[in-house]
């Protein structure tokens, strides 16, 4: 079993992009593996409750769908908080499972487990 952190940075802006991270999450989750989903950039407004219910990738999941799933597996959804402060995201606003985190954070995750994978 590895230990990885998966990190997207695409959010209403491309739909499908800011899918993709979630569905590894879930996925990387079913097959055994600890995970945590870093939120950065454009990807900060996904934590945002609501914003998930509104994407939907070409052919895929709704995201509203995945990010359920991702709060039913207990995956830790780290937002960067640089990101969400320029965006006027404050921690209230955050979905459930869904924390504000600074880069020391994922930095350390990063150097930390076994394997970090980027969208």
């Amino acid at each position: 079993m590895a230990t990885m952190i998966i990190s997207g940075s695409r959010g209403t802006d491309d739909p499908t992009m800011a899918t993709l991270p979630f569905m590894a999450a879930k996925t990387a989750k079913e097959q055994g593996h600890n995970v945590v989903l870093w939120l950065w950039n454009e990807a900060v407004t996904l934590g945002r409750k609501g914003t998930a219910d509104h994407v939907k990738g070409v052919n895929l999941t709704p995201l509203k769908e995945l990010l359920a799933a991702v709060q039913a597996a207990h995956i830790p959804i780290w937002v960067c908080g640089a990101c969400a402060v320029a965006r006027q995201i404050q921690e209230t606003d955050l979905v459930s499972g869904a924390t504000i985190k600074g880069m020391p954070d994922y930095i350390q995750a990063v150097t930390e487990l076994d394997r970090n994978i980027s969208f």
